[in-house]
């Protein structure tokens, strides 16, 4: 920028920091400011406005919310592209990591057209009434038979239907655990389940890594009641174990009689699925595989496997008392889907919106800048030593996007310098760019 930019505030009335923000998006508007101008430092401009440095951070944080402007670090703030304002506010940032909405995608026409189709039919009356304690039988031979696709055998009695991953979750460490078992995992650990541990008293144990010979270690020195994994694009890290660790991992299960939580919420979304930990160790995995991470949030639905009959049954007693039972009519809707193959096509079509959003990721941010899997929707984002996530996390948030520090994931004594950046939910390809942007400033401006 040829001249350092200073707005004229002598006609403008209210608060000064709005002021401010508002003389900025009309320079911006009018093309004063153009995308990758550099804004003056805000201690400068407070001096050349006469104002003190807070009405300029309030003025700064304004304009950052509206979209108008990203930071790079210590090389300070810059004006966004011009379609960020076009764009209009963020959606809502609900911190949660969900699939991405597919422009043009079929979910809504097929969920329309099996519903009607549904109560439609002779018997439809039946979906409205209470199911069995643990799912109806056509609900869990359909989960069988997604199971058996992705390589783990499965009898229709070994499964229930819950409402959802984290209530399957909740009935798993309910039905198997008590207050101070020690339950092995990564060192970065999805937050419902820590939540879990907190709330019935488990005792984390993070592994250096997640493999055979660390949980051997582990095992040779403590009672080890459980190991809790992410085995395919694990929340957050993005690692996905290859089969030659899911089997080794196996192995050590059985030589120490270690139950296995196998939370395999991202298992379905590669073109080749791997099979599952479970399937190598059957007796002793609770598989948990849920629709709301492949197709929708609002299809509250989680196949959940058991070692046996008598496993099952208590995880249906634990889903009955917590939930009473998954929503009969999202589960029709997804037993349908199944058996007529709309499933498999509307998880392609979540799958082939993933990797358009990955490619996005990657056209952006600097090579080497974070971990991510082809299929996933969200990226691990390791900041500098030092680094203010918060405050990142507060600048991808003003710019749309979901990001969730480090800490929230922690399973033992802080989480180090990293983001948890989500790809997924009401963003559009075109707002995760200008997102994303915003993220690749932080971190050439931190380099």
């Amino acid at each position: 920028m040829p001249e350092a930019w200073v707005p004229d505030l002598s006609r403008m009335t209210g608060a000064k920091y709005l002021a401010i923000a508002d003389a900025m998006q009309a320079a911006v508007e009018s093309g004063r400011l153009r995308a990758g101008d550099r804004l003056l430092p805000q201690r400068d401009l407070a001096a050349r406005l006469g104002v003190d440095l807070t009405t300029v951070t309030k003025a700064y944080d304004q304009a950052r919310g509206r979209g108008l402007i990203g930071a790079r670090g210590r090389a300070g703030s810059f004006i966004l592209p011009q379609d960020a304002i076009a764009a209009g506010p963020p959606p809502r940032d609900t911190g949660m990591n969900m699939p991405p909405e597919v422009a043009g995608g079929s979910l809504l026409a097929t969920w329309e057209r099996t519903a009607s189709a549904l109560l439609r039919a002779e018997g439809a009356g039946g979906r409205l009434h209470y199911t069995p304690a643990g799912g109806r039988a056509a609900d869990r031979e359909a989960g069988a038979a997604l199971f058996g696709r992705l390589g783990l055998s499965s009898e229709p009695d070994q499964l229930i239907v819950a409402a959802g991953a984290q209530n399957a979750l909740h009935a798993i460490v309910s039905a198997t655990l008590k207050p101070g078992d020690v339950v092995a995992c990564g060192a970065h650990v999805y937050s419902v389940f820590l939540a879990l541990a907190r709330r019935f008293g488990l005792r984390l144990a993070p592994l250096a890594s997640v493999d055979a010979a660390s949980l051997d270690a582990l095992c040779r020195i403590t009672e080890v009641a459980a190991l809790y994994l992410v085995p395919t694009n694990d929340n957050p890290t993005t690692r996905t174990l290859d089969i030659a660790e899911r089997e080794a991992l196996a192995g050590v299960l059985r030589r120490h009689d270690v139950r296995l939580i196998e939370d395999d919420a991202y298992g379905q979304l590669p073109d080749r699925p791997l099979a599952p930990v479970t399937s190598f160790a059957p007796e002793l995995g609770f598989y948990v595989a849920s629709v709301s991470k492949i197709l929708s949030p609002a299809l509250r639905v989680a196949h959940v496997r058991a070692p046996g009959v008598r496993d099952a049954l208590a995880l249906a007693a634990e889903v009955h008392a917590s939930t009473v039972m998954a929503p009969p009519l999202d589960c029709a809707l997804v037993t349908r889907w199944i058996a007529d193959g709309s499933y498999a096509r509307l998880a392609a079509e979540t799958r082939a919106e993933a990797k358009a959003r990955q490619a996005i990721a990657a056209s952006v941010l600097p090579p080497g800048s974070y971990a991510a899997h082809e299929c996933g929707y969200h990226l691990w984002v390791p900041l500098a030593a030092g680094a203010d996530q918060a405050r990142v996390a507060e600048a991808l948030r003003a710019a749309g996007m979901t990001a969730i520090p480090a800490d929230a994931f922690a399973a033992g004594e802080g989480g180090g310098a990293a983001l948890r950046v989500s790809l997924g939910g009401a963003i559009t390809r075109a707002g995760l760019a200008r997102g994303l942007t915003v993220l690749e400033m932080e971190l050439v401006g931190a380099g």
